[in-house]
């Protein structure tokens, strides 16, 4: 089937871009496979990531098929967006059909891209990954590669405004090696060794990352044991909770 969509959405991004003038560095994209399936596990920090995310799959002329919540497809103008570049809706009250769309996708020797934290870390940590990302590349029996993005959350992220017009903004993207699963008899191992390995390239993307906060009200965007005001963890899932209870009660 011919890819009508995806190539000018990705030309559409590079013109950004280019307009924005990001300073953009990418590094490990030889990782990505040229052929045959992959996962492309990522931490999440920014509404973005699956752009940078695909931007690393590019080196090797890949198009990558994202996991996304179902109500990025039944919106007016993402949907159709987003199901002509193929990617696959998430219900997460129906997982199971969406789990077994991207192990068919993955079998058929596409790239699929997974945030397996599920939501924004508020943090800008990596938060605990849901095991459904190394499973399904157990039962398609191909490669996981832990990807860090970092950098997109000063244009947009949860709880704070959009600043899409905001120019020369560093963006970190790093892909490590891949973890094969045929080296792992359970998927929680894997699952410990895909955080660890996220832990250690988000870590790296932070510290050599090449802008600083302009002063206290601009440290927003770097976790606290940097220096910055992001919450912690447990912070941020207190948060997350109070407003998850908030929209129960509403």
């Amino acid at each position: 089937m011919p890819e009508l969509v995806y190539p000018p959405v990705i030309a559409a991004a590079k013109t950004m871009f280019r307009v924005l003038d990001l300073r953009i560095t990418l590094e490990g994209g030889h990782h990505v496979p040229r052929t045959g399936g992959a996962v492309m596990a990522a931490n999440h920090v920014s509404y973005l990531d699956f752009i940078f995310c695909g931007l690393g799959a590019q080196e090797s002329k890949r198009l990558v098929r994202f996991m996304a919540k179902e109500s990025v497809f039944t919106h007016k103008v993402s949907g159709p967006l987003m199901r002509g570049m193929r990617h696959i809706s998430v219900n997460r009250e129906a997982g199971v059909d969406s789990y077994n769309q991207a192990v068919d996708a993955l079998r058929r020797g596409e790239v699929v891209g997974v945030f397996p934290e599920a939501t924004i870390s508020r943090s800008f940590t990596v938060k605990s990954l849901k095991s459904g990302t190394v499973r399904m590349a157990k039962d398609a029996g191909v490669p996981v590669l832990p990807v860090a993005v970092w950098g997109g959350q000063r244009l947009w992220t949860k709880g704070r405004p959009r600043t899409l017009t905001r120019r020369h903004v560093p963006i970190t993207i790093l892909i490590g090696e891949p973890l094969d699963p045929a080296d792992y008899a359970y998927a929680g191992k894997m699952n410990a060794d895909l955080k660890a390995r996220l832990i250690a390239l988000v870590d790296r993307a932070q510290r050599e990352y090449p802008d600083k906060p302009s002063g206290p009200d601009d440290a927003w965007w770097l976790p606290k044991h940097l220096g910055g005001t992001a919450p912690t963890l447990e912070e941020a899932a207190a948060l997350e909770a109070a407003r998850l209870a908030g929209a129960t009660t509403a």
